[in-house]
């Protein structure tokens, strides 16, 4: 294995069948996969802030275990099934990325994955400290 990546598993039983990783990190640059809000016992709130706490809860945990933190942060995603959750996604990521201003898009979907699912995340970081 190559020293200058290394690799971050979620546990999803998927990793291997698709052939994904959680995240992967090369040198400094750091790739969180799309997150998706379901809690270790597998239930899925369904008040969309939640959803979006969960799904950052999960992204910066991956990306911690590879040694970035949020301020390393550079881009962010939000993919969303209903306007309607626009502005409680929106309050969920200011409270976290308000001071650290990552470039950041956020795109309405048909569906996700999971109907449970209002809102997947996805990020990109670059590490400068360490």
């Amino acid at each position: 294995m190559d020293t200058m990546r290394s690799r971050a598993s979620s546990g999803s039983p998927y990793e291997g069948s698709v052939g994904f990783s959680r995240a992967v990190r090369v040198g400094q640059h750091i790739a969180v996969s799309g997150t998706a809000p379901i809690n270790a016992d597998g239930h899925v709130s369904r008040d969309p802030a939640q959803q979006a706490r969960r799904c950052w809860e999960i992204a910066l945990g991956a990306l911690a275990e590879l040694g970035g933190t949020p301020e390393d942060v550079i881009r962010t995603r939000h993919y969303i099934t209903d306007n309607d959750d626009i502005d409680a996604v929106s309050t969920v990521h200011g409270e976290i990325f308000g001071a650290i201003r990552p470039a950041s898009t956020m795109v309405r979907v048909a569906g996700l994955v999971d109907d449970r699912w209002r809102v997947e995340v996805e990020l990109e970081a670059i590490v400068t400290s360490g």
